[in-house]
């Protein structure tokens, strides 16, 4: 079982050039194995496999000696990420989905790098990556269980986080927990209303923080392009969007928290709430109160907690 563990990093302004080249690498690396794919099918009508554009990578160091400042597995890494985009894209046509063709990425647009297996460690409150060097990290929390993968994440603010995937082993069910189960029926007025009578009221974060939103936008348009003045107004939005989406998610780690303490089974309605967000007239409220991250967030914790997360048909739920 997989559990996720996330930190703040405090790169010196070296490192944070170091990391930004990391990810523009990454970036034409991803770009180019994306292209080869892409090509093969237009050019041969041929399918090319995760594999095939690995093997490429020791002549694509030999043309770009700078791609042999990254760090091997997280190349690797890279045309990972692309096979998974393709992977989605096949399985949305299987299913009859919109299908979105994978992406090239565009400058500033390849935001996080990934040491899959070694290349990082763990010391003294600093974390050690390979090619970049020594961070200095907020370990506020002890890590429990086996380091699988290290990821390193820059948010849209210039924030740097480590995110960490941790093998947990095998967790067994909590006997207290046995015939303890909850329905979960999510909606607008209410965030949650549980099987049991119980309601948690709808926070609305989007709406409380919507007329700063506004204001720090209306500032940003007014700002000529290419200047400084922009620059500053362009953080300060996505600063308030970054505050929209912290307090989001803790709130839904929140509620995830006390459902799997409480509960050994959780039932939730198996919502497709990519069509319901075709209703322009309730798309933003429903965006704004994150029932898949409630959903998600729960799955992540159950395992480890003992309990279990069920998806059910929502027609003819109540």
């Amino acid at each position: 079982m997989l559990k996720s563990y996330r930190y703040r990093l405090f790169p010196t302004k070296s490192q944070v050039s170091v990391l930004e080249r990391q990810l523009e690498l990454c970036r034409q690396v991803y770009n180019d194995t994306l292209a080869y794919r892409k090509n093969a099918w237009e050019k041969e009508q041929r399918h090319v496999n995760r594999f095939e554009t690995q093997n490429r990578l020791p002549q694509l160091k030999v043309d770009h000696p700078e791609y042999k400042e990254v760090h091997s597995l997280t190349l690797q890494n890279v045309v990972l990420r692309v096979e998974l985009a393709f992977k989605a894209f096949f399985r949305r046509i299987k299913s009859d989905e919109n299908p979105g063709y994978p992406r090239f990425k565009s400058r500033g647009r390849y935001d996080s790098i990934t040491y899959p297996q070694s290349g990082f460690g763990l010391d003294s409150g600093k974390l050690h990556l390979s090619k970049i060097g020594d961070i200095k990290i907020n370990l506020h929390r002890p890590i429990e269980g086996k380091i699988k993968t290290c990821t390193i994440r820059r948010m849209p603010t210039g924030k740097w986080f480590a995110c960490f995937s941790v093998d947990m082993g095998e967790v067994p069910l909590p006997p207290w927990k046995d015939g303890s189960v909850v329905g979960i029926d999510v909606g607008l007025e209410s965030f949650a209303t549980f099987s049991n009578g119980e309601k948690i009221a709808n926070p609305r974060f989007f709406r409380e923080e919507e007329k700063e939103l506004a204001r720090v936008q209306r500032k940003l348009s007014k700002a000529p392009k290419g200047t400084l003045e922009r620059k500053k107004a362009i953080k300060v939005v996505e600063l308030v969007h970054e505050r929209i989406s912290d307090r989001r998610n803790d709130f839904a780690n929140q509620v995830s928290r006390k459902l799997v303490d409480r509960f050994g089974v959780i039932v939730f309605e198996d919502l497709d709430i990519r069509n319901m967000l075709q209703n322009h007239c309730l798309a933003k409220s429903i965006s704004d109160v994150a029932w898949n991250m409630l959903v998600k967030s729960t799955e992540s914790k159950a395992a480890y907690a003992g309990s279990k997360v069920v998806l059910v048909d929502p027609r003819n739920t109540l």
